[in-house]
């Protein structure tokens, strides 16, 4: 055996599996019946930073790297924040998710609705969806410009 408490056994498992940040990890431990007490899981969280293994940096951009496809910048840095990633991380991440905002956006749009939208309702219901895939109002607007002088 290597000497590793069970809590940490548990920690490295769930660490196999995906990026956690670091509040993520310790919820999840923090259930278990291995954890005893807050100072023994926050010793086991420092000793895997430190190793190497639990890195909020690596969760945040794999995060914006998966979620970037499907959803605009507004919601993944919500989904950051709830992550508990620190505002100076989601900063760094934020400027490559801006870059290819528009881009998605008109991806995103393209999958969904084939057409323009021909009435009020219809462009609300289109806004409204691209709302809550997280894109900007601003950006919105120019997917829906664009897609009007494509599709006259």
């Amino acid at each position: 055996m290597d000497g590793r408490s069970p809590i940490e056994l548990r920690a490295l498992r769930y660490l196999a599996k995906r990026e956690y940040s670091r509040r993520e990890l310790a919820q999840k431990l923090s259930a278990g019946r291995d954890a005893r007490e807050p100072a023994e899981l926050a010793a086991v969280l420092d000793q895997l930073e430190q190793q190497g293994y639990l890195s909020e940096a690596r969760m945040a951009e794999q995060v914006a790297r998966t979620r970037r496809s499907r959803f605009g910048s507004q919601r993944i840095v919500h989904e950051l924040k709830s992550k508990g990633v620190a505002d100076g991380l989601i900063h760094t991440v934020l400027p490559s998710l801006k870059e290819t905002e528009l881009e998605t956006a008109l991806q995103v749009w393209r999958k969904k609705f084939d057409h323009p939208p021909a009435t009020r309702e219809e462009r609300a219901k289109q806004i409204r969806f691209m709302m809550n895939r997280g894109f900007s109002m601003e950006t919105i607007q120019q997917v829906l410009t664009q897609a009007s002088e494509e599709n006259p």
